[in-house]
């Protein structure tokens, strides 16, 4: 499956608002396709640039191969060519990453997010070698994922340094916790620098990231809208003011594993997405009743 890339900002290769999308499920546990479809096309109708499908909020440990394929080709059909779709393919075996970034290109990626492998805790000669193993695999652009909680290890400066000189290593969604270190590695690298914290956004924008890989863009996609453009506008004041009404939101999304909170919160909006997959589980009540209470603190409607 072929699919036009949309016209890309080398400054901002992906756009500026994603969001790494949940995968849908039905009653009975099976990808809901339908159910991604909707979503998609909502979260789209808010003003996001691309959608990334297939990471952690999708529940990718708990997918086939298979169903991310399909996962894509469902997101990409609804992306008609307008909008990006990233693939998340990373996992801590470089060939079986390699083989899912085959597979994404053929469902109609038009790009690649790359988790640095976890456990396994490769030295920083590995994760060169693995991200450049991937990035060669296909001619599509390839987004770093940098989450040093989660995986067990970071991607150094240094790493970032030879990694940016490859042609299709173009970005990093940096959940690292780190501003004073992304800002050194942007200004040293030049790679296109996406939020990976929902809370930090707006710091990392003010430091050079030119947006954001969202969580919380599920339930608030056109206020982020209205954020960075504000920003990217020079409307300092406006964008603070958002983010300050958004605090309720950042906390609230991640009082437990975010995509539990994120399908609750669908849910309440009134756009169901199915349960979870173990070992994710659903959202106690008095967990709905806390999110219930942090989204009307920020203004949502629930």
């Amino acid at each position: 499956m072929t699919q036009p890339m949309p016209a890309a900002d080398p400054r901002r290769p992906f756009g500026e608002l994603l969001t790494a999308m949940v995968s849908p499920f039905t009653a009975a546990g099976d990808l809901d396709l339908e159910a991604a479809s909707r979503l998609a096309q909502r979260l789209f109708g808010q003003g996001h640039d691309g959608l990334v499908v297939n990471g952690t909020t999708g529940e990718s440990p708990t997918t086939s191969d298979a169903e991310k394929s399909e996962l894509i080709r469902a997101v990409v059909a609804r992306a008609a060519g307008e909008r990006h779709v990233l693939a998340g393919v990373g996992t801590n075996h470089t060939r079986h990453s390699i083989e899912l970034a085959h597979a994404a290109k053929e469902a109609g990626a038009t790009g690649l997010l790359v988790v640095t492998p976890y456990y396994n805790r490769p030295p920083q000669t590995g994760l060169i070698a693995h991200f450049t193993a991937i990035a060669d695999a296909t001619d599509l652009p390839v987004m770093l994922y940098d989450i040093p909680g989660r995986t067990g290890v970071a991607i150094e400066p240094e790493t970032f340094a030879v990694l940016a000189e490859h042609p299709r290593i173009v970005a990093n969604k940096d959940a690292k916790g780190d501003v004073a270190a992304a800002t050194q590695v942007m200004a040293a690298t030049g790679l296109a620098w996406y939020s990976g914290d929902d809370h930090l956004t707006l710091q990392l924008l003010r430091r050079g990231a030119v947006g954001v890989v969202s969580v919380v863009g599920h339930v608030v996609g056109a206020r982020l809208r209205e954020m960075i453009d504000a920003h990217h506008n020079g409307d300092a004041e406006r964008a603070q003011a958002v983010n300050e009404g958004l605090q309720p939101v950042y906390t609230g999304m991640f009082r437990t594993q975010g995509v539990i909170l994120t399908k609750a919160a669908l849910a309440l909006l009134g756009e169901p997405v199915g349960g979870l997959r173990l070992p994710m589980v659903e959202a106690t009540e008095q967990q709905i009743e806390q999110l219930r209470a942090d989204l009307r603190a920020a203004g949502v409607t629930v």
